[in-house]
């Protein structure tokens, strides 16, 4: 870009921010979630994890990362794992107790969710939800195609989630939703590439029924909580400003994926936000669930 051209671009934004020679942490970054955000790792307080009897041990929240999880849980308890049965413990990023010593222990990131797999001595932790999502597809050989062309395809989406959706929360969510004020460059420039993703998914979704085909695989599961939530129920109530509707092929599959009962199920857990009726803040058994439907009804 030439120097009038760069003047020109410059001239559709307020004078910006000059950075200083090294940056300082002088404070918190303001706007809601701010208290997460600290530029050192390790923990800040002292407190050990509770340990439930299942084999998995889920530590998290219902973030769109934290239902990747727990729908895979119960879509492979659906297809008979017992294995997959676990219990899943509220993590409250809102008080820092993912900055606990527990918790760093078993994902030294200070993010959720984190798991710990009890079936093995000394316990697995996994970290990162994508390798936990790989890690229990491979484990319990399921929802992770067999064939090597496929599992190539399912295991390209799964990482284009990973590496994609920091644009979508961190980016468009953080300065769209979140930020103390809003600024025009930032939203410009997130939703932009935002846009860019959803046609890329419909695009890709025009003739299949899944992301992988007929399949029904972790890509689906890791792309939903996201994308899928976005068109279904707009989350950071940006449906109406990024056009959702117009992605028909995505909103056809989205839909299609919030039907099953395994993720509406996922959904709830550790869920902390919306209808009572559907939070559920810990999970030890199938039962809870139940529980929950009749504490419905009940009221």
């Amino acid at each position: 870009m030439d120097e009038s051209a760069l003047k020109d671009a410059q001239s559709n934004y307020p004078p910006g921010y000059s950075p200083p020679k090294v940056w300082a942490w002088d404070a918190e970054s303001g706007g809601r979630w701010a208290s997460i955000n600290r530029p050192i790792a390790g923990p800040t307080h002292k407190k050990p994890l509770p340990v439930g009897q299942h084999p998995i041990q889920l530590y998290s929240l219902g973030t769109p990362n934290g239902v990747k999880v727990t729908v895979m849980l119960e879509e492979l308890l659906a297809l008979g794992k017992s294995g997959a049965e676990y219990d899943a413990y509220l993590i409250d990023i809102s008080e820092g107790e993912q900055f606990g010593s527990g918790f760093v222990e078993v994902n030294p990131n200070s993010k959720i969710p984190a798991m710990l797999d009890q079936n093995t001595q000394p316990p697995i932790r996994i970290f990162e939800s994508g390798a936990i999502l790989l890690y229990l597809a491979e484990k319990f050989n399921a929802l992770l195609p067999v064939d090597p062309a496929s599992r190539a395809e399912c295991l390209s989406w799964l990482f284009w989630q990973m590496g994609s959706a920091p644009y979508l929360g961190g980016g468009f969510g953080h300065f769209y939703a979140y930020a103390p004020i809003k600024i025009e460059y930032c939203i410009d420039r997130y939703a932009m590439e935002v846009k860019r993703q959803l046609d890329v998914l419909d695009r890709h979704l025009a003739d299949k029924q899944y992301m992988c085909g007929d399949e029904y695989t972790i890509a689906d599961i890791a792309i939903w909580p996201w994308y899928g939530l976005l068109v279904v129920d707009g989350i950071y109530d940006a449906s109406e400003f990024l056009s959702t509707d117009t992605y028909s092929h995505l909103k056809r599959w989205a839909e299609k994926v919030a039907a099953r009962e395994a993720v509406q199920r996922g959904r709830m857990v550790n869920c902390t936000w919306g209808p009572l009726e559907s939070q559920l803040h810990e999970r030890h058994n199938a039962s809870d669930f139940t529980n929950k439907t009749q504490d419905k009804i009940g009221s």
